[in-house]
């Protein structure tokens, strides 16, 4: 299977777990470069749902190593509670699950600022997940933030958060919250460290002698595209890097190692949070959510709906370097009919063939649209691409052809099997 780099090539939540879990039966390790638990990847398997916010999506499958790498930042206690989750649904979780000693912690007053950030901005807000993500990787940037490394080393670690809780209070109480106890934090996540002890490590060498043994890497990503902090719908994006170079800061494994990048896309297009989406359609999203389809794993919010975004996708698969293209939730759409697709943005009387990367202006653009005719059949029994109905054969052709990458993967539903592999 070589090196992959799996990455979503819209705004998340476009079904990588189901696809991660389909590509790891070919891989020996499965490494998550970014994000934190504010990502949600869903895995399905023998009837038993697996949400997984900060472990691989790999962790199921028996004999597979996952790495959570450096580049992802950490609720401890939060990852205590994830893999004590996994062991009650019988995930093995002893020898199979290494986390780097250069992850950033997020803590209780990331949380904190995050929830109050949201709060002060009122429309205006960014919609996060509150999880303290984005306060998390500002200290990181800014050089102040704690790493696994300092938890592993209780008295350092205590120091560190003594001094960051004395300014970040002083932050809290100004904006009305309340101030975070030094002792109930430093006990917890002491607490959590000594039980994710074994499992902490150097992963960067970890993965660097893989490599020179011969294993195969799937490189999970987090998030989509255009939540990606240089590259997605500014300011309403995350506060990593979501697309494929990522893979290479977060994880210490650099691109000439990598042999190619898979991008995962919705047959249609979705968003949780705020920012512009350009296709979204409130009569296909009720639709969907009257099916209870597009609910966010990590939130349970509704999630926006459109149609697909070939204008996007394009971008994405420019940014990304996308080799192959996987198409999930085609099954989504065979009740659906007709279907539109977005070919082209018009802004101010323009043709526009690349969204433009000021959000204000994304969101004033006028998609164009091309209608192309439903299937009105289920695709749930289709295990090859002559099984699908012709129209959705053409559908999946035609969303290909438009994106400019190599079709290789439909799923259409969520166990391992609803696949189809071309």
């Amino acid at each position: 299977m070589a090196n992959i780099i799996l990455i979503g090539a819209q705004w998340g939540d476009e079904g990588k777990g189901k696809i991660i879990d389909v590509l790891t039966a070919k891989a020996d390790i499965i490494v998550r470069s970014q994000g934190g638990n504010n990502a949600g990847h869903t895995v399905v398997h023998r009837g038993v749902k697996y949400i997984l916010h900060l472990i691989p999506s790999g962790i199921p499958r028996r004999g597979k190593i996952c790495v959570i790498g450096n580049g992802v930042v950490i609720d401890p206690v939060s990852l205590v509670a994830e893999i004590a989750g996994l062991r009650k649904l019988g995930i093995s979780i002893a020898k199979n699950l290494l986390i780097s000693d250069c992850a950033h912690l997020v803590l209780p007053y990331h949380r904190l600022l995050d929830e109050q950030r949201e709060l002060r901005e009122g429309r205006a807000r960014i919609g996060t997940t509150k999880r303290g993500i984005g306060p998390a990787y500002g200290d990181k940037a800014a050089r102040t933030g704690l790493r696994m490394s300092d938890l592993m080393q209780p008295s350092v670690f205590s120091k560190k958060l003594q001094d960051k809780l004395l300014e970040n209070n002083r932050i809290l109480q100004a904006l009305g919250a309340k101030p975070i106890s030094f002792r109930e934090v430093n006990e917890s996540y002491l607490a959590a460290g000594e039980q994710l002890r074994p499992f902490v490590r150097n992963t960067v060498v970890y993965l660097h002698r893989a490599l020179e043994r011969g294993k195969e890497i799937l490189f999970e990503g987090a998030q989509g595209t255009f939540l990606d902090i240089d590259h997605g719908t500014y300011p309403y994006v995350t506060s990593s890097n979501t697309t494929a170079g990522g893979a290479c800061t977060g994880t210490g494994v650099p691109p000439h190692r990598m042999d190619r990048v898979v991008g995962v896309m919705k047959a249609y297009t979705t968003r949780v949070g705020e920012g512009p989406l350009p296709t979204e359609d409130r009569q296909l999203a009720e639709t969907f959510h009257k099916r209870g389809r597009e609910f966010g794993a990590t939130t349970g919010r509704k999630r926006r709906c459109g149609w697909f975004d070939a204008v996007a996708t394009r971008y994405a698969t420019m940014i990304n370097g996308i080799d192959e293209l996987a198409i999930t939730n085609l099954d989504g759409l065979d009740a659906v009919d007709p279907i539109r697709v977005c070919i082209a943005y018009r802004l101010n009387g323009k043709r526009l063939g690349v969204p433009p990367s000021d959000a204000t202006q994304l969101a004033n653009c006028e998609p164009v649209y091309e209608e192309v005719r439903g299937w009105n059949k289920s695709t749930h029994s289709a295990r090859k691409f002559s099984q699908l109905p012709p129209a959705a054969k053409e559908y999946v052709k035609y969303i290909s052809k438009l994106t400019g990458a190599k079709l290789s993967m439909i799923s259409v539903g969520p166990t391992r099997g609803e696949t189809i592999i071309l």
